[in-house]
């Protein structure tokens, strides 16, 4: 299974405030359902608690991981933990990670890809993305949208693989 994290971010790695997004980018929802249309979304409580009306997320399989709710809620399946719900998916071909802040930096070290949509400004936010330290990670799609008259704003598509982990080669034992 591939562990794909789906984000938009900010300049300061802000991506939310009082449980919203910072932003409305008609061509990012657009491309968020594109790309997780058919496939597995993983969320926490307070993604769950910001969807419009706490519906599923249409052509989706939506999972919650959260401890806080009795029971799953209508077109949702809930688990309380993250090893939880990676048996829960574990026959996904691959499953999309979309928020929010506890939950990108639980999966961050196991995430396989990223699909980040960098906003090229800086907003006040409550809710950052963890720290990625990109020598881990190989950029291999970039598609810049300097054009979004709604935006007012350039941001960009970034898909990013991590990169293979090579083991260190271990210095001979010498015998004598």
């Amino acid at each position: 299974m591939r562990i794909n994290i789906i984000v938009a971010i900010a300049e300061n790695r802000a991506i939310g405030k009082d449980n919203q997004l910072l932003w409305h980018l008609s061509n990012d929802l657009k491309h968020f359902k594109e790309v997780t249309s058919g496939k597995c979304v993983i969320m926490g409580h307070n993604t769950y608690l910001s969807l419009p009306g706490q519906r599923p997320l249409p052509k989706r399989r939506n999972v919650i991981i959260s401890d806080r709710l009795d029971e799953a809620p209508e077109g949702f399946e809930m688990v309380t933990s993250i090893p939880d719900a990676l048996e829960l998916v574990k026959d996904e071909e691959e499953v999309f990670i979309m928020g929010g802040g506890m939950i990108y930096a639980q999966f961050l070290p196991m995430a396989d890809r990223l699909y980040l949509t960098r906003v090229e400004k800086r907003f006040e936010a409550d809710t950052f993305f963890p720290y990625i330290n990109f020598d881990e990670w190989e950029l291999i799609d970039l598609n810049v949208i300097d054009d979004d008259e709604q935006a007012g704003f350039t941001y960009r598509y970034e898909i990013w693989e991590r990169k293979e982990q090579k083991e260190e080669p271990q210095p001979e034992q010498k015998t004598e």
